[in-house]
């Protein structure tokens, strides 16, 4: 067991631990706040999978969010998943408050078996709350060979090409598609410049963010990385119209018109914050935040084996592609993710001093063993 006294005294700044020590503190911790066995294994699963992708933003630092929300009464362990209006290829799901990683995960299912029906499945969902990275549900889709899409809303912290305030989320996006002998294609990026749990690691080592992503609350660009706290925000994917900004503004606005304004969650920013530093603008009801998943069967348009054995190709001519000074190789998505996920279960996962102490703090308020 590891000594729930010995936290302040380890010095360095991560310390490695088993993939499986780290799932079962995490599956514990959702179990004795109301999930069942299932659900918190589904949970702790999208956490920790985080954790091997190389994502650690939205991994094991995101549990103290998850309690926070929890202790407020703003979700609930116990939702009921409602299927609101549905037609053969498409649904809208009420979430019931509850957490993203209970709703999420069924919400793709369901996107998948009207897929296996219609050819297509897609599925908007409300009334939810954050569900961790996206490309764990595009990724569902890959063992039914299909190609899989999610996306999510999230806190107004991205201001709007021109904009002053923060009125958009991150709104990250995940595509995956599936391959014959090479790894599938994922994609899963945030449609900002930045990731905000990016920002609060850098905050964390006392260290900048790189110039040109956050400006503060009267619009000057700025480096400072705890700029958010202080009612400053990111900009778009881009940041200057010169550089392609206000395209960066168009994606993240569709994926919040998808996630949000189609199912009826809150949208931009009248999204109830989940931060305590930032403003809540809303006055209306608290429809949670919103998800949008896809599920594209390949042998509705060709075969799936003909495809695949294309998509080897289309890697295969990006694997071989000449390349800059400096670097030897031009990176596939999805491989750095997976090449962290071998090392990592293999080798053991690292966590800082700091998130260990939130852990640490979890664990003793929730009356159970740290790292038992």
């Amino acid at each position: 067991m590891f000594c729930i006294n010995c936290v302040e005294q380890l010095m360095i700044k991560k310390i490695m631990f088993s993939y499986q020590t780290l799932f079962n503190f995490t599956q514990s911790v959702f179990e004795k706040i109301g999930l069942t066995e299932e659900e918190a294994r589904q949970a702790a699963d999208i956490l920790m999978r985080a954790e091997l992708r190389n994502i650690s933003t939205h991994g094991l630092m995101r549990l103290p969010e998850y309690i926070n929300l929890w202790r407020n009464n703003r979700i609930t362990t116990t939702p009921v998943f409602k299927v609101v209006h549905e037609t053969l290829s498409t649904a809208l799901v009420d979430g019931g408050k509850g957490l993203g990683l209970v709703t999420a995960p069924k919400a793709m299912r369901l996107a998948i078996e009207k897929a296996k029906t219609a050819g297509t499945g897609w599925v908007a969902v409300r009334n939810s709350y954050h569900y961790g990275i996206a490309g764990y549900y595009a990724m569902m889709a890959l063992k039914e060979e299909m190609i899989g899409i999610s996306m999510t809303n999230a806190n107004p912290l991205v201001a709007p090409t021109f904009g002053l305030h923060g009125m958009l989320g991150t709104n990250p996006i995940a595509v995956a598609i599936p391959a014959k002998k090479q790894p599938p294609f994922v994609a899963d990026f945030a449609t900002a410049p930045i990731a905000r749990g990016k920002l609060d690691i850098l905050e964390e080592k006392g260290l900048d963010a790189p110039a040109g992503l956050l400006q503060d609350r009267e619009g000057n660009l700025t480096t400072q990385s705890g700029i958010l706290k202080e009612s400053g925000s990111l900009l778009t994917l881009g940041g200057s119209p010169e550089k392609g900004g206000h395209k960066g503004f168009c994606m993240t606005a569709i994926v919040d018109i998808l996630s949000a304004v189609l199912p009826g969650a809150n949208f931009g920013p009248t999204v109830v914050p989940t931060l305590g530093y930032v403003k809540d603008k809303t006055s209306g009801e608290d429809k949670g935040i919103g998800h949008f998943f896809g599920a594209i069967r390949i042998d509705a348009f060709q075969t799936a084996d003909e495809f695949k054995q294309y998509m080897d190709q289309w890697i295969e001519s990006f694997r071989k592609a000449e390349t800059i000074p400096g670097h030897d190789k031009v990176i596939i998505p999805g491989d750095p993710e997976r090449i962290s996920e071998k090392e990592k279960l293999e080798n053991g996962i690292s966590v800082s001093k700091q998130t260990l102490k939130k852990l640490e703090k979890i664990a003793n308020d929730l009356e159970i063993p740290f790292f038992a």
